[in-house]
C-alpha cells in the first residue's frame, strides 16, 4: 500500500508526464518535442525513485535516457537543422501504409504481451533483494538474457548519429570563396555593394535574432536569418523602439524642468 505522500507524488508526476508526452506528440518544433520527452523521462525516473522504491532504475533512467539518449537526439536535431521549407512530398511509395502496418503490429505485440503477464507468483521486493540481489538480477538480465536487445539499441543509436553526420555533410566541389571573391562578385552584380545589413543595426541590440531596422524604423528582410524565421524565433524590435521613445520623453521632460 502506498502512503499519502507517495500517492500525491505519483499523481503529480503522472499529470506532468502525461502533459509532456502530449507535447511530444503535438509539438511543431523538433526541439520542443525533444524537451517534452526529457520531462517525461525525468518524471518516470522520479516515479521509480519515490513510489516504486527502485533507486537504481530511477538513477539509470535519468542519467542514461535523459542525460545521454535525449542529448544525442538534440545533437542530431541541431546538427541536421530544422527548416520549414523542407519538402513534405512523399518520395517513397507506400511509406505511410508501411508505417500504419508496423504501428498496428507493434500495438498488437504490446497488447498480447500485457495480457500474458501473471501476477500470481510475483516475488516481494525483499525476496528479490535477498537472493540474488536487485543489482545482480538486473545485471543478469541486461548482460545475459537481453544482451542482444541492448546491443541492437546501441547500434541503432550509433547509426542515427552517423546518419545525421552524413545528412549534414556536404562535399565541396569548388574552393571556398574568399572575402575578395565575394566583394568582386557584389560589384559585378551591382547589388549590396556595402554588404548585407547585419542583425541588430539601429535596434539597440546586436543579437542574431534581432533584425536590422531601416531608417524609417521598418524591418530589413535581408537581415533575418532563414533558420530563425522558420522556427519563428525572430525578436520583434517593438520593445526597443518603445524604450527609445520612453528615453526621448524622459530627456524632454528633464529639459523642461
Amino acid at each position: 500500500m502506498m502512503s499519502t505522500g507517495e500517492g500525491v507524488t505519483f499523481w503529480v508526476l503522472a499529470v506532468i508526464a502525461t502533459v509532456a508526452a502530449c507535447g511530444l506528440l503535438f509539438a511543431r518544433k523538433a526541439v520542443h518535442a525533444a524537451l517534452g520527452m526529457v520531462v517525461t523521462m525525468i518524471c518516470l525516473g522520479m516515479l521509480y525513485l519515490v513510489t516504486l522504491e527502485a533507486p537504481l532504475l530511477g538513477v539509470v533512467h535519468i542519467f542514461v535516457y535523459t542525460g545521454a539518449v535525449m542529448m544525442l537526439f538534440l545533437f542530431v536535431v541541431m546538427l541536421v537543422g530544422v527548416d520549414h521549407s523542407d519538402s513534405v512530398v512523399e518520395t517513397l511509395r507506400g511509406h505511410r501504409l508501411a508505417t500504419v502496418v508496423l504501428t498496428l503490429g507493434i500495438v498488437g505485440l504490446l497488447v498480447s504481451a500485457v495480457r500474458r503477464v501473471s501476477y500470481t507468483a510475483t516475488p516481494s521486493l525483499a525476496e528479490v533483494n535477498a537472493d540474488p540481489g536487485n543489482v545482480n538480477a538486473m545485471a543478469n538480465y541486461i548482460f545475459g538474457r537481453y544482451v542482444w536487445v541492448f546491443e541492437t539499441t546501441s547500434a541503432l543509436l550509433i547509426t542515427a548519429a552517423l546518419g545525421a553526420m552524413v545528412l549534414a555533410y556536404r562535399e565541396r566541389l569548388a574552393p571556398k570563396p574568399t572575402q575578395r571573391a565575394w566583394s568582386e562578385r557584389r560589384f559585378k552584380e551591382g547589388k549590396h555593394l556595402a554588404g548585407l545589413p547585419v542583425p541588430g543595426v539601429y535596434a539597440r541590440h546586436n543579437a542574431v535574432d534581432t533584425p536590422a531596422l531601416l531608417p524609417d524604423g521598418s524591418i530589413s528582410e535581408l537581415s533575418i536569418n532563414k533558420v530563425l524565421a522558420a522556427r519563428d524565433q525572430v525578436t520583434v524590435p517593438t520593445r526597443y523602439l518603445e524604450l527609445e521613445a520612453r528615453t526621448e520623453d524622459e530627456i524632454e521632460e528633464g529639459g523642461r524642468r
